[in-house]
This record gives structure tokens, sequence and C-alpha cells, in this order.
């Protein structure tokens, strides 16, 4: 674990648990997934939407990048993804970098994961090196074959200062109604800067302003079947040259 020491603390996200169990956002009043089945949620709009796990196979490092880490509830499926991944490569790496302003106490991660028990070992497995006073700046946690790459402050100035590049994006921050800067043309022209030629992104929302952004940063964008209460979700492809 990399942990800045000289950066300033960030306040803790705040939440209240509705009476099934899903945490809800207060500052947003936005709950952090589909209330019918997060899981079910990340893997249809997320993985699939994306591709994945199928474009992992045969690749020996695949980079993910996100915005709004949230419970880490998609985090915690793509490790399972990628360690289920079909042609495995022997000492292949995900690295998966996800941008969070207001991260989650590990207590509230753990109890919103610990509906899925197929998560378990992995969410303890992380959640173990998560740090103990979150600070702004870049967090490492590094496994034998993934490495988490956690960029906690406002995404708006972190990505700009961000050196990577995606093959697959997953833009998940709060309702655009709710949180539109995670949202803003200019933050889909930096997403679409740092996504390989040919990589992708996957959303859950269809909102018109949504799109346009996107399509002006240069996605071809297509709809595609939503989760649960959704009836559309979100995808692109950045074209190759």
């Amino acid at each position: 674990m990399c942990m800045p020491t000289n950066n300033p603390l960030l306040s803790p996200a705040e939440v209240q648990w509705s009476d099934d169990g899903v945490p809800v956002s207060l500052a947003y009043d936005d709950p952090y997934f589909a209330r019918e089945d997060g899981l079910g949620e990340t893997r249809h709009v997320f993985l699939s939407g994306n591709g994945l796990p199928d474009r992992f196979s045969g690749r020996d490092r695949f980079q993910i990048a996100e915005l709004g880490f949230g419970t880490g509830l998609n985090f915690f499926a793509s490790v399972e993804a990628w360690r289920l991944r079909p042609d495995p490569i022997t000492a292949a790496r995900l690295t998966f970098t996800s941008f969070e302003l207001a991260p989650l106490p590990p207590h509230d991660m753990a109890r919103a994961a610990a509906r899925w028990p197929e998560l378990l070992a992995i969410v303890e497995d992380f959640l173990a090196d998560w740090p103990s006073d979150p600070r702004a700046g870049v967090h490492h946690v590094m496994r034998q074959d993934v490495t988490l790459e956690l960029v906690l402050g406002d995404a708006n100035q972190m990505l700009a200062g961000w050196a990577g590049n995606a093959d697959a994006w997953y833009l998940d921050g709060f309702s655009p109604a709710r949180n539109p800067d995670l949202w803003s043309a200019d933050l889909m022209r930096q997403v679409f800067e740092r996504t390989t030629p040919g990589g992708t992104f996957a959303t859950y929302t269809v909102a018109g302003w949504v799109r346009r952004n996107l399509a002006a940063a240069g996605f071809e964008l297509e709809k595609f079947p939503g989760y649960g209460r959704k009836r559309e979700s979100l995808r692109g492809t950045k074209p190759l040259p």
C-alpha cells in the first residue's frame, strides 16, 4: 500500500441503509447499486456492457478505469471475472483504477457486499489493506494478479494527471441529475482521451445530455437493454485510427 501522508484527509461518505439493506448516499439521496440485485447489475451493465470477461481472454495485461468506486462492488466483481476468465495467461495482470471523492468506510463496503458470499474472500482480502485514513492522492493495493489503483479526490482534477489508458471504462457516478459534475462534457472528453483505440465504456444512464457529451468527446454510442427497472443502458467504443 502506497499512501500519501501530507495530502488532505477526505471526509468519508455517509450512508443510510434502506429496509432491504441497500446503502443510500446521504449527499446525493441515491442508492449505490440496484435494489433488485447490485451484483447482477454490475455483471450486466459494466462487465457485459464492456464485453467482459470475453475480452480478458489471451490478454497478459488489461486496464479498467472507473468513475465512482462506491462500495467497491464493480471492482470485486471484476476481480472475480478476471480470475475465472477464459484462456488465462500465466503472470497476467488486471489493473483497476477508480476515481472516488468520498470513500466509504471499509465496514460499510463489507456490509454492502455481505449479501454475495461468492465475493467474500476477495472483499476481505482487499479491504485488509484499505487505508485507515483516506487522503487525497493515489493509493495502491497489489496482489499477484491484480492491482487496485485508488485515486482519491475530485475526478475532474485527478483524471487530468492520470497517465494511464483504459481498455474499458465503468462510468458509475451517482445519477446525472443529482451529481452532474461527474458527467460533464470536459470530464467525458478526458475519459475519451484516456481510452485505448478500440476501447470501450459502459454505464447505466442514457440521459440525453450525457449521451451528447460522450458523442461530442468522440465515442461511438449504442444503447443496450438495461437492468431491473431501467429499460436501457449505454455503451460506446473509441474508434480505431
